[in-house]
């Protein structure tokens, strides 16, 4: 984030290039090339913007899924979901024809019963040789049908094995599409259901709380180490933020190199001395490279709001923003309760009650 410019203009002013850009170029607006066009403008993936620019004047949906599918796997789970539809469709299909089968089994099954009966009570006397005939032929029949009822069942385990490996692949999915893939920390889509929940009861409103960090001059650092640099150090700011919550707490990488923490359970001054201990962290941590080059000092601003202060999840993250803009503001490196903001509206939440 630049200090010079409102949080809000800054988010604007991208848009409007995101939406401008792909107009001129003929892309569709679908929410993956919006993704990729975002993040090319915004500079946070240097392959990535070279990417974008080598593309021709006219992209192809297919030219733009390929990038996608390098850089935004996790938005790119259709095909995942598809081949799983598919595999589905078909093991079901396979299913159902081995039902039909048996059925057909059973069926003649019973005709040959039923005739077998009526031959019997038709006729008063007859041979032994008949019998040993009738019996031949309704053990044959009896074990035609066991032995394939048997098929039919080691075959419906098969199809029960295969159709869950689709499910497990589903199961991953739910978490690629979820998880950011340079940190391997939840992502903004995650994030956006999450901050939703904790309005879904009072509890979550009265004791939960937003933080938002963000990486201080790291445009500077792209600029003067590359943004291969600039990827390690996010990777190393989330393993910072993620080692040292407790397991239960989340955190999500939202922006290049924003991210999110959703506490529950701790009051105001006990979410402040949490996220101040994160930032002292960071402060102290030697970020170099393998040969002895220094890339710091790396230090991250933070603002904190209170659920009980904001109407609902938008207004709970620009209350977040603002106060983390304040310590942008007033020197980086610091955290900022939006409560201390002084030009914050007057709210009492002691009649909050859910909709």
């Amino acid at each position: 984030m630049q200090p010079a410019v409102a949080p809000a203009e800054k988010s604007n002013d991208i848009a409007m290039s995101v939406v401008t850009t792909m107009r001129q170029m003929g892309v569709m607006g679908l929410p993956r090339n919006y993704e990729i066009f975002y993040e090319a403008l915004t500079g946070s993936n240097h392959e990535l913007t070279l990417e974008v620019v080598s593309l021709s004047h006219r992209p192809s949906q297919e030219e733009l899924d390929r990038i996608g599918r390098k850089f935004f796997a996790q938005n790119h789970e259709h095909s995942i979901v598809e081949t799983a539809r598919e595999t589905l469709a078909k093991e079901l299909e396979d299913v159902a024809r081995l039902l039909r089968s048996e059925r057909s089994h059973i069926e003649k099954y019973g005709e040959v019963l039923t005739e077998t009966s009526e031959g019997l009570t038709s006729r008063h006397t007859m041979s032994r040789e008949l019998l040993q005939r009738i019996v031949g032929v309704m053990s044959v029949a009896t074990t035609s049908t066991i032995d394939h009822g048997r098929q039919v069942a080691s075959t419906l385990s098969e199809k029960s094995a295969e159709l869950e490996t689709v499910k497990s692949a589903l199961e991953k999915y739910k978490i690629l599409a979820d998880t950011d893939p340079l940190t391997h920390i939840w992502n903004r889509r995650a994030f956006d259901r999450r901050i939703a929940e904790v309005y879904n009861d009072r509890r979550g409103v009265m004791f939960g709380a937003l933080v938002l960090a963000d990486i201080d001059r790291f445009k500077e650092i792209n600029d003067r180490f590359g943004h291969p640099v600039g990827d390690k150090i996010i990777q190393l700011v989330a393993e910072i933020l993620r080692g040292n919550l407790h397991i239960d707490m989340f955190v999500a990488r939202t922006g290049g190199e924003e991210f999110a923490l959703i506490l529950e359970g701790a009051g105001e001054q006990a979410t402040f001395d949490l996220a101040d201990g994160l930032r002292t962290l960071v402060e102290q941590t030697l970020f170099s490279s393998p040969t002895g080059i220094n890339y710091g000092p790396v230090t991250i601003s933070m603002g904190i709001c209170m659920a009980s202060e904001a109407d609902g999840p938008d207004d709970l993250y620009s209350k977040a923003d603002r106060a983390l803009y304040r310590s942008k503001i007033t020197g980086r490196n610091r955290v900022t309760k939006f409560s201390t903001v002084q030009d914050r509206p007057l709210k009492s939440w002691l009649l909050y009650k859910k909709d």
